[in-house]
């Protein structure tokens, strides 16, 4: 192969396979068009930027050294695989990157083998690699696991239960801590680059082996001595003695984009007969792209950008985003009741706190990834007077369902949840959707439940939750831009567990929780315009319900219909519940649930995947209809008398 620096080597690297058959002097040849390819696709497509590019060389590394697909490398999150999916068979749809249909922005085990553990909640990734060697060592199978991990999923403490746990996988699993942000370690250069290669050489490794059988000749107090002079030896020139006292072997800081230092470092690493390692790798995030660089999130995660000047292609100016009318509205709060405080978890602009948290740096506090403290802090706080809102994504507090139950729910302590991203969040696909938090929230005792129709609901709801300080409650909305509903200047008050009528009709009822409020008033239009008059009720709370409003409704309407952007076991399953205890099913009413499906759904725009998931106008409409056993022709199919035994029905409705 010809070694001319411009030959287009990733056209000739499909692969890891082809990869490896490179000569070590034409990898970074390959890592800069491994970057351009990468710029240009997310250029195209938008997604996750900065990190990606701090990990081209080390993932060219990687992949040269170590066997993969036998060798399992798992990268943590999975913002940083879009150079791994380039290399490994899927450059020819990498700007399909987070479109429907195309590759997920993330790792995902159905899409490649090379993808061996799915991964877009961080800090998994070392108890998930710690699993896949064991299991090799169990079955005598050959096979290393290596992990990829940031510093910033490091403060989160799964990832030291998994390195507390970490020697069993013996000399089978490989650490790669991949510092770009987080200063945890002098700085980089020629000697510390220098030491790595030394302490991860087969000579220093030998030696180090002497003086082991050495040390168990010796008398103990000797021995303790020279195993400490060699830690401390050790963790003087290379800072890791916590990894040490952790049971790895540790290696770094080295420079993460000089691939001839990464190189020999992971072969060395490699072919080492000792435990675990953990190879400490300092890498720039947005490295090679000076708009990335130059930026303050490094392009974290970008829409479509030109290439050439790096400026975004930004969305037309629209109504403002429900995280950042959030975040106004506590800010206003915060002015005049000084027991506020904020928490996120490493989310404080994606939260809307950003604004919160300079205003008030005492009262604000990002605890990293760290989603069960959060909400044991949030717990602690709230025992002692104060009123804390943590802010958590709704995919993340499932994280923290446990300090849910039993730090704040059992002892019934005022925390206040504003439970951001809530249903279904597009391009980031299942892995982040909010489906679940009605269902986990609405099941536990002494719970208020809150779900926001829009943005000016929101502003109330805000309100509200300041207020409510006998017990815990929990606000939902969803990602992306309001509705364009003026904003109050002054917020109300909400009753407990009090709906609202937005619309008043006579024979079908819909009963909507959240933003799926504006496809049902136009579901009513439709309704009406085909003679069926239609009330719709914004019901405001999933718990506790309001139950004066339902039992109206569903005695004084046909059919009453249940709206929610959250899984089974939500507000549909509490208001059959509800139908059932009071007796009013053996009435024969005609009550529907339409709630997200029973799948994990794949990335696609949000319009598309409520679409899919059959909660849009048109799906209200033809519930009604086929409960009402009316055709789309507005025919009476089967006629409307007769009322017979009442059961569960497809999709879970009671069925007459």
């Amino acid at each position: 192969m010809s070694n001319r620096p411009d030959t287009p080597l990733l056209d000739t690297v499909a692969t890891p396979l082809e990869l490896r058959e490179l000569a070590p002097e034409n990898l970074r040849q390959l890592a800069d068009e491994l970057r351009a390819e990468m710029i240009s696709a997310v250029g195209t497509t938008g997604g996750h930027l900065g990190s990606g590019l701090g990990v081209v060389e080390l993932t060219v590394a990687i992949h040269y050294v170590f066997d993969t697909p036998r060798d399992r490398l798992i990268w943590d999150v999975g913002h940083q695989a879009y150079p791994h999916k380039i290399l490994t068979g899927r450059r020819d749809r990498i700007r399909t990157l987070r479109q429907p249909g195309g590759l997920s922005g993330f790792t995902k085990r159905s899409e490649s083998e090379y993808d061996p553990f799915g991964a877009a909640h961080s800090s998994t990734s070392i108890s998930a690699a710690i699993g896949f060697a064991v299991a090799n060592k169990l079955a005598d199978q050959p096979g290393k696991a290596i992990a990829v991990i940031g510093d910033g999923a490091m403060s989160a403490g799964m990832a030291y239960e998994a390195m507390n746990n970490a020697e069993q996988a013996g000399n089978r699993l490989v650490v790669i801590l991949n510092d770009n942000d987080m200063s945890i370690a002098p700085p980089v250069g020629g000697l510390s680059a220098y030491l790595a290669r030394i302490v991860s050489s087969r000579e220093f490794m030998g030696v180090r082996d002497v003086l082991k059988r050495f040390a168990k000749i010796l008398p103990r107090p000797l021995a303790k001595s020279l195993k400490k002079t060699d830690e401390f030896a050790r963790g003087m020139a290379m800072g890791g003695t916590m990894f040490e006292e952790l049971g790895f072997y540790y290696v770094g800081p080295i420079d993460g984009h000089d691939l001839e230092h990464l190189v020999p470092v992971l072969e060395n690493v490699r072919d080492m007969a000792e435990g675990p390692c953990l190879i400490h790798v300092v890498t720039t995030k947005g490295k090679g792209y000076g708009p990335a660089e130059a930026s303050a999130d490094k392009y974290h995660g970008v829409q479509k950008f030109d290439v050439i000047t790096g400026a975004q292609v930004k969305a037309p100016p629209g109504p403002p985003a429900y995280q950042n009318v959030f975040g106004a509205q506590l800010l206003k709060e915060a002015e005049s009741d000084p027991t506020i405080c904020a928490i996120t978890a490493a989310m404080p602009s994606g939260t809307g706190l950003d604004a919160f948290a300079k205003a008030y740096p005492d009262r604000f506090f990002d605890v990293g990834i760290a989603e069960q403290h959060g909400v044991t802090f949030a717990a602690g706080l709230a025992a002692q007077g104060m009123r804390p809102f943590a802010a958590i994504y709704s995919t993340f507090l499932q994280r923290a369902y446990d300090q849910v139950v039993h730090d704040v729910a059992i002892q019934n302590l005022p925390v206040r949840f504003a439970i951001d991203r809530a249903g279904l969040v597009g391009a980031d696909g299942c892995t982040h959707a909010g489906s679940f938090d009605i269902t986990y929230l609405a099941t536990l005792p002494n719970m208020v439940v809150m779900a926001a129709a829009d943005e000016a609901e929101l502003v109330h709801m805000v309100h509200t939750a300041v207020r409510h300080d006998s017990g815990p409650i929990a606000l939902r909305y969803p990602r992306g831009n309001g509705t364009g509903v003026a904003l109050p200047a002054d917020a109300q008050l909400l009753e407990i567990g009090k709906g609202r009528i937005v619309r008043t009709g006579k024979k079908v009822a819909i009963l909507s929780l959240g933003t799926r409020l504006e496809e049902a008033m136009k579901a009513a239009d439709a309704l009406d315009a085909k003679g069926l008059s239609t009330t719709v009720a914004d019901l405001r709370f999933a718990k506790p319900l309001d139950v004066e409003l339902i039992r109206h409704l569903l005695l004084t309407h046909e059919v009453a219909v249940t709206v929610e952007e959250g899984s089974i076991g939500g507000l549909g399953a509490h208001v059959l519940t509800m139908a059932s205890d009071e007796g009013l099913t053996d009435a024969g009413l005609k009550i529907r649930t339409l709630r997200l499906p029973d799948v994990f759904q794949d990335h696609d725009k949000p319009e598309a995947q409520y679409k899919q998931a059959g909660l849009d106008a048109d799906a209200i409409i033809d519930c009604v209809l086929k409960a009402l056993r009316i055709n789309s022709a507005g025919v009476d199919g089967a006629g409307m008398a007769g009322v017979g035994m009442v059961g569960l029905g497809k999709q879970g409705e009671v069925r007459a």
